[in-house]
């Protein structure tokens, strides 16, 4: 076969696999985002928050009137619904009569709806409020949700920079010896030590860069600033999850898959923010850019 013939198909060949590797990735990504948007609209999402109330010890009544100490939104509830009882950590809702609040499809006038001790929260419901009780350090607070919310039907999708492969990068996780804790702060103030299972470090642009991570579950969890944050992309920062590192220390972090928190889209929610050594001076051109709620 003729050398420029041979070396015309091996062209065609190749292009045709890079082609197809990234009509594939962009595919992963567009996957990934409908599961980040169908997420973000369910019962469990962000776009549903309507309110968050923290309660004092003793008795909290609730209710959309104006003479409760925590205040559904107007007409959602009737105006005395009942009351939350904090005492210590445990938190008890009494439930006026007639008001038809289910708890598990049953109706209860005293539940213990928080304990430390408990495995599952239960989730209240009233039409189409739906509420749970939170714990943030000494602070606990009853959560409130509209799975009606406008914010959900008039949700209209999150603007993301171009599928970029050359932000899918792989990173070394430097464990730390022994177990360690960085100081994370969230938007409410409060600070706390995390437990992390080292740096993740990665080379982008030709310069390298580390992050602490956080373990979840059977994840990384990676909270991030960079050159973009209050510009393009939400001002305090994103999210992003990587796998657990390999046998080798080896993990991808894939910044294309970098998203919001939850207080991009409500701010009714308590996000952590990242540590100062997560602030990266490079610009991350990839992942959700800031939600815009008009």
């Amino acid at each position: 076969m003729n050398k420029k013939i041979f070396s015309f198909i091996v062209l065609i060949i190749v292009s045709s696999s890079v082609l197809f590797a990234q009509s594939s990735y962009e595919k992963e990504i567009e996957i990934w985002k409908q599961k980040r948007i169908d997420y973000l609209k369910s019962e469990n999402g962000w776009l549903n928050l309507v309110g968050l109330y923290w309660l004092q010890q003793g008795k909290n009544n609730f209710g959309s009137g104006d003479d409760v100490q925590i205040k559904f939104p107007k007409k959602s509830i009737p105006a005395n619904a009942g009351y939350f009882e904090l005492n210590g950590t445990t938190v008890t809702m009494f439930v006026n009569q007639s008001v038809d609040i289910k708890i598990s499809n049953q109706n209860l006038n005293k539940v213990i709806v928080f304990s430390v001790d408990s495995i599952h929260t239960p989730i209240a419901a009233y039409g189409s409020l739906r509420w749970t009780i939170i714990k943030r350090e000494d602070k606990i607070g009853v959560r409130l949700r509209d799975i009606k919310s406008p914010a959900v039907t008039e949700f209209k999708g999150i603007e993301r920079f171009a599928v970029d492969s050359n932000f899918k990068v792989r990173a070394h996780l430097q464990k730390t010896e022994n177990p360690a804790n960085i100081l994370i702060t969230n938007i409410i103030g409060q600070t706390s030590p995390q437990l992390t299972p080292g740096k993740l470090v990665f080379t982008l642009q030709g310069k390298q860069y580390s992050l602490d991570a956080l373990e979840e579950e059977d994840q990384l969890f990676i909270i991030f600033g960079d050159a973009t944050s209050n510009k393009e992309t939400y001002p305090s920062g994103r999210f992003l999850y990587a796998s657990k590192s390999n046998a080798d220390g080896y993990t991808i972090l894939d910044f294309n898959k970098a998203f919001n928190p939850p207080c991009a889209f409500t701010k009714f929610a308590t996000c952590p923010l990242p540590p100062k050594q997560n602030i990266l001076s490079i610009a991350i051109t990839a992942g959700e850019k800031n939600y815009n709620h008009n």
